[in-house]
């Protein structure tokens, strides 16, 4: 009998983990070392954890510096047409454990740590994440940068460093508090601060109209400093630039204006301007008009296009010196992709440099504009769009509003000359909004100004042309398109899921890492009893040690052999968490109903975190706390059944938990989820969904089949039907006696003893108020959860499901979404050339 393995023999065993070879461990060790010593602890003896991240973290940053200056050598040598993804949030996570399996270094590094005593999984823990974004939008950014460098493309991510990203949660007597994010504390090895590339931002003033063009005067500068973070391919040798700005006031800042004697004063003030990139805004699906947060979109936009101009007029010329004088290549050199409206004023910007700046005549200026700009649309909830106030843009920017007034007024006379009379369609077309309160809609902005509007899943697509941008869509129909969402495999399988990534690779090869297609090879082993067993053993493993943690981190105590019933995501109403709740009641009311009967054992998790202002999202919290602790503590019950909220997600508990999950909830109203990422997540590691016919659910379904996923509940027809009809929560509270039961005891208080009117609010938007029509589907969600027990009761039919769900994942993998973006909207093709490395002879 051989004996045991144990955990590191077990990951020297890992071939997607890279070579181990002896060199390159001695050198590794060498390295860090070296680091150690004498970057870090100086004059210090004694090293802590910390230090030692500290030092392994320089050491792989080595190994990128060589790569990451080669490559924007290559760039500047081969001037490929540069591809600049603009968004106000990139949520990264953690870098350490990334750049090591795009760089081939796992095993290395692994064996290396290990012959120095210290172990791996403990340094990677002290890494803060870099949490710049509130869910999926910023992701999704994050994804798409490594898939653009491992497609090899010339790709910049823009964006702002927040001094302090999404706050952290902490739970308090079952309430969300939120806490500063200082993730910065302690430094950040990734990144590189670009003194030499800052640039001067413009606010306020006003507009010159003067014989010799028009000037926007006395405004107030804010310095933009960039850092610069690298983005590492999968194992081609190309490591693309994340460039942050940072703000910063300028020295004579507040000195020069009615100053006397106010020296102190003045200094201090220079906090106000640096301000602009002190935080991010905690909204997720939501606009929140404030002042600040336009003056960071408009921050982003300016030092970005800037930049690109930069770079544009410069390139190739092997100097600093302006050498491109005419834009007339600007759209064949420069693609810029809007990620969301937030970065939408880089539209007028544009026009504004090269109108005012540049001299550029206003209709060839228009065309590079459009030709260079395209819009990617993330929502369709109307309290999520962008509509600034006129006073605010008048105040902040006024040339730029001007700048937006040409552009409505020439582009109503177009739609005028193909709807002549018709008004009602000019209104609803305007970027200006009257009413009340004059606003530009920032999405009709971006529309018109793009020559590329895409949806981000089909169904989303659809509804954007059959809906909410109908008109657009009538005048323009070329500009729409679809790209439904992927996530990069690296870090959502390799990185998270090593057990699964390496059984996988053991019967395909790992060439599916960087072609996730190769998946569907897997379905001539849904029938093969060893991988059938190899798969449910990994996901058994992950449990465990997800089980593990949670003991160990916030003392909850689960069953490993319950059914892991898990939805992370923002807590928002759209998203349905409270049809969650409602069924986990229901399941308690039949358990103590029958306390004798057999029930098929679950662990409901529920993570994610709630916008501070956004009152019924933190009632849903503290909840999902106060079911828990009725269910928990109830002897009756005992390990049948609990309800646990995950406090604190983000990307690096994301990355522990979806490996351990055996079921994933996607339950959102039809025609309300874009798309959602976290899906294909759940997807790609081995659990199978329950879910409606919403985002990228129906594309899950139509790749996997739909009898591979518990789909239920309404379509987008039935959902409009309902709307057209009235929807009213009280018949189904009078028809169905388990939901009149659930929502009495909410009433009662009986999850609420001490405060029985606790959640009223919650009872009344059910009934009286509820724009996403929980009661609709309940009966379908806790018909289609009783299948679902019924399926986990056969272990080895359950996990054929789950190996046709992995089969079919290739299509969500960020490449294909990545080349689809790069050959239908900017124009380039993804290679699979690989840069020759540092070390390596050039070409």
């Amino acid at each position: 009998m051989s004996l045991p393995l144990s955990d590191y023999d077990k990951r020297k065993q890992i071939s997607v983990r890279g070579l181990a070879g002896v060199e390159n461990v001695t050198d590794l060790k060498k390295n860090f070392n070296r680091h150690l010593h004498f970057t870090l602890v100086k004059d210090r003896n004694v090293a802590t954890p910390r230090d030692y991240y500290f030092a392994l973290a320089h050491t792989v940053r080595d190994h990128l510096v060589g790569r990451w200056i080669r490559t924007q050598q290559y760039y500047y040598e081969k001037d490929p047409k540069r591809i600049y993804y603009l968004s106000l949030e990139f949520y990264m996570g953690r870098t350490l454990q990334n750049t090591m399996v795009n760089l081939g270094l796992q095993n290395a590094c692994d064996e290396a740590t290990y012959q120095l005593g210290l172990d791996m999984e403990e340094l990677q823990e002290i890494e803060e994440d870099a949490g710049l974004g509130n869910g999926g939008l910023g992701r999704l950014a994050a994804c798409f940068l490594d898939s653009m460098a491992t497609l090899g493309l010339a790709a910049y991510g823009y964006g702002i460093r927040y001094e302090f990203g999404i706050f952290n949660q902490k739970i308090s007597g079952g309430w969300q508090v939120e806490e500063a994010d200082d993730w910065l504390r302690y430094g950040n090895p990734w990144e590189k601060a670009r003194p030499e590339y800052m640039i001067p931002v413009h606010f306020y003033g006003r507009v010159d109209h003067g014989p010799d063009g028009t000037k926007w005067v006395d405004t107030q500068v804010i310095l933009a400093l960039p850092y610069d973070t690298p983005v590492p391919g999968y194992r081609n040798n190309t490591v693309n630039t994340m460039r942050l700005w940072s703000a910063r006031a300028p020295n004579e800042f507040n000195l020069k204006d009615f100053n006397v004697g106010g020296y102190i004063q003045a200094v201090l003030d220079r906090n106000l301007a640096e301000n602009i990139s002190r935080v991010l805004y905690p909204n997720d699906n939501f606009f929140e008009g404030k002042e600040l947060r336009l003056k960071q979109e408009y921050f982003t936009v300016a030092a970005t296009l800037q930049d690109i101009i930069r770079r544009f007029k410069s390139s190739k010329f092997g100097s600093r010196d302006p050498v491109r004088t005419s834009f007339d290549a600007f759209p064949d050199k420069v693609a810029i992709q809007l990620n969301d409206t937030h970065p939408s004023l880089a539209i007028p910007e544009l026009m504004r440099v090269l109108v005012d700046i540049e001299k550029v005549d206003w209709d060839k200026a228009w065309d590079i504009t459009v030709r260079t700009c395209a819009y990617t649309n993330h929502t369709v909830l109307p309290e999520a769009l962008e509509r600034w106030p006129i006073h605010l843009l008048e105040t902040l920017l006024p040339r730029h509003l001007e700048i937006i007034y040409e552009i409505n007024q020439r582009f109503l006379d177009k739609v005028n000359a193909m709807f002549p009379g018709d008004f009602d369609r000019l209104r609803r077309m305007s970027l200006v909004e009257e009413g009340g309160l004059k606003r530009i809609n920032m999405a009709h902005l971006c529309i018109v100004g793009s020559h590329a509007i895409n949806g981000v899943a089909r169904i989303h697509s659809d509804i954007i042309k059959k809906s909410v941008f109908k008109d657009f869509y009538e005048l323009e129909p070329h500009k729409f398109q679809n790209k439904t969402n992927g996530i990069t495999p690296r870090r959502w399988l390799v990185l998270c899921n090593p057990g699964l990534a390496e059984v996988i690779a053991e019967r395909i090869g790992d060439e599916y890492i960087s072609n996730l297609d190769h998946l569907k090879k897997l379905l001539a082993y849904v029938d093969d009893e060893g991988f059938i067993r190899d798969v449910a053993k990994i996901k058994q493993e992950n449990k465990l040690k997800f089980a593990a943690y949670l003991e160990k981190e916030y003392k909850v105590k689960i069953n490993p052999n319950s059914l892991f019933d898990v939805q992370v995501k923002r807590i928002h109403e759209y998203k349905r968490q409270l049809l969650n709740c409602l069924h986990v009641i229901t399941l308690y009311n039949r358990i103590k109903k029958e306390p004798n009967q057999h029930f098929v054992p679950r662990t409901v998790m529920i993570g994610g975190k709630a916008a501070p202002g956004y009152h019924m999202a933190k009632m849903i919290i503290k909840l999902v706390t106060a079911i828990g602790d009725v269910i928990n503590n109830d002897p009756v019950i005992g390990d049948r059944l609990k309800m646990i909220f995950l406090e604190n997600y983000r990307v690096s508990l994301a990355e522990k938990v979806i490996p351990a999950a055996d079921l994933s909830e996607q339950i959102s109203t039809a025609g309300t989820e874009a798309s959602g990422t976290g899906n294909m997540k759940f997807m790609l590691n081995g659990a199978l969904t329950i879910g409606t016919m919403d985002g990228a659910n129906v594309e899950m379904a139509e790749e996997a089949g739909e009898e591979n996923l518990f789909i239920f509940g309404m379509r987008v027809e039935d959902v409009e039907e309902m709307d057209r009809k009235g929807y009213c929560a009280k018949d189904y509270y009078d028809r169905i006696p388990e939901l009149r039961q659930v929502i009495d005891q909410l009433s009662s208080g009986f999850f609420s003893p001490k405060q029985p009117q606790l959640f009223k609010d919650i009872v009344n938007m059910l009934m009286n108020n509820d724009r996403f029509k929980v009661f609709a589907d309940y009966q379908a969600y806790i018909k289609c959860q009783e299948n679902v027990s019924a399926l986990y009761k056969n272990t080895k039919e359950w996990t054929k499901k789950v190996i046709k769900n992995i089969a079919n994942s290739g299509k969500f993998s960020s490449d294909r979404t990545i080349a689809q973006y790069a050959r239908e909207i900017w124009g380039v093709e993804p290679t699979h050339h690989k840069i020759p490395a540092p070390d390596d002879p050039r070409e």
